[in-house]
């Protein structure tokens, strides 16, 4: 019997649109390449999540010469009815804890 050469999952925990979130979270100054780099992403795929979590209201940034700097606002709910309850940044803190913190 044949089996696949890759027999991993395709699908993932973590959204495109989360991973982008949460580097920006970590580093609210950093750059779009940076972000694609540690996402695993292109520049260009970068910059239209943060177009589109801008107007999902999930991001804001300001201009600082020819820099971003990003903020994510406060309060900030999940959009989805199943996502009820956390708010994005306690969500964002959980997903920057180690195996460790989070059986705590």
């Amino acid at each position: 019997m044949d089996e696949p050469a890759d027999s991993r999952p395709t699908w993932t925990f973590l959204t495109n649109h989360a991973r982008v979130l949460a580097a920006i979270a970590r580093d609210p100054g950093t750059r779009v390449r940076d972000i694609a780099s540690r996402c695993l992403l292109t520049e260009r795929a970068v910059q239209r999540i943060i177009v589109d979590l801008e107007e999902g209201g999930y991001l804001t940034h300001t201009r600082s010469g020819r820099s971003n700097r990003y903020e994510i606002p406060p309060g900030t709910t999940l959009r989805h009815p199943a996502d009820a309850g956390p708010t994005v940044a306690e969500l964002l803190t959980l997903l920057d804890m180690g195996p460790d913190d989070a059986r705590r």
